[in-house]
């Protein structure tokens, strides 16, 4: 079976990387010194990692053709509404590990990190399977149709959110290895205390956000891997999509609780990117039927996106009237 095709040169991989990199490194100098992010400053960061995939989307165009540019951007869109999810998950650790306002953005950068390597480590696998044969997508889409339905299950109790983080097995696992602090000690996952190097609470906020990655990695990669089969372009939606999601934890976190319709819209995205794998394999063992192109995908994706958007928003404000009254 012949490689996947790709856009990629190994130079273009190598910059790519190295962009990461000063990146991530630029977003450590910022939490270098922990502080609460006020509003102007994580617009400001916002505005900046919504560029930047905008900015590349126009480089794919003019450089490689409108094809590779529409998938970006529809993977990115993809990418992009999956990590505001993470971001709710995010914010339950947060507040059940009670982590300090300051230290927020420092655990959400390690949260990143974490996300990237496993997003590459699942990007590579899902490259590897897809060169065994058309049954990878049938694959693929089943997984992403049970998550769909997973999703939607959950979205439909009536029960709320919540995270015990005395039942996480990694956590309870944690503490029988080593002695963790009752303090938090500035951005330091570990100190030396009693003569014995014993971790802080960030470090097990750090494992929680670290495990929760994983599992929406399983999810996100087969997604996108849906939306087209070039394992750079893969990996630029993830990189672009979470880079951002620092910043935009400090713009959403007082508005993530009221997009109450959010996991219906994504499991109606998941599930449509699941139908479109299945419909992929059937077409390439049999011509005749229908492959749904990216353009209608990126359509599909927005507007049910905003249409989740648009219903959240109206039955807040029925909630706030029903409560006036």
């Amino acid at each position: 079976m012949s490689p996947l095709s790709t856009i990629a040169s190994p130079q273009l991989w190598a910059i790519t990387i190295a962009v990461l990199l000063a990146l991530l490194a630029a977003d450590f100098a910022i939490t270098h010194r922990p502080h609460d992010v006020a509003m102007r400053e994580a617009v400001g960061w916002s505005l900046f990692y919504l560029a930047l995939p905008a900015a590349f989307g126009v480089i794919l165009w003019q450089v490689y053709g409108r094809r590779p540019a529409v998938e970006f951007y529809t993977g990115w869109v993809v990418e992009k509404s999956l990590s505001v999810d993470n971001l709710f998950v995010f914010m339950l650790l947060l507040a059940a590990f009670a982590v300090p306002p300051q230290l927020a953005q420092r655990v959400l950068l390690y949260g990143i990190i974490g996300a990237l390597v496993l997003r590459a480590i699942f990007i590579a696998a899902g490259a590897a399977v897809l060169q065994t044969g058309a049954w990878a997508f049938l694959l693929f889409g089943g997984a992403l149709l049970l998550t769909a339905g997973k999703v939607m299950r959950d979205a439909m109790r009536d029960d709320e959110y919540h995270v015990d983080i005395d039942t996480m097995r990694s956590v309870r696992l944690i503490r029988k290895l080593m002695p963790v602090t009752k303090d938090y000690h500035a951005g330091r996952l570990s100190i030396v205390e009693n003569g014995r190097r014993t971790l802080t609470p960030l470090a097990l906020v750090v494992v929680a956000v670290f495990v929760t990655d994983l599992v929406f990695a399983v999810d996100s990669v087969p997604a996108v891997y849906g939306v087209t089969e070039d394992p750079y372009i893969v990996f630029a939606t993830n990189m672009f999509a979470l880079l951002g999601l620092r910043a935009l934890y400090f713009v959403l976190r007082n508005v993530l609780g009221k997009l109450r319709h959010l996991d219906y819209g994504l499991a109606v995205i998941l599930a449509f990117i699941g139908v479109k794998l299945v419909l992929h394999w059937a077409h390439k063992l049999w011509p005749q039927v229908p492959d749904i192109p990216t353009e209608l995908s990126l359509v599909v994706i927005a507007v049910t996106l905003l249409t989740v958007t648009a219903t959240s928003l109206v039955a807040n404000r029925r909630e706030v009237s029903h409560t006036a009254s």
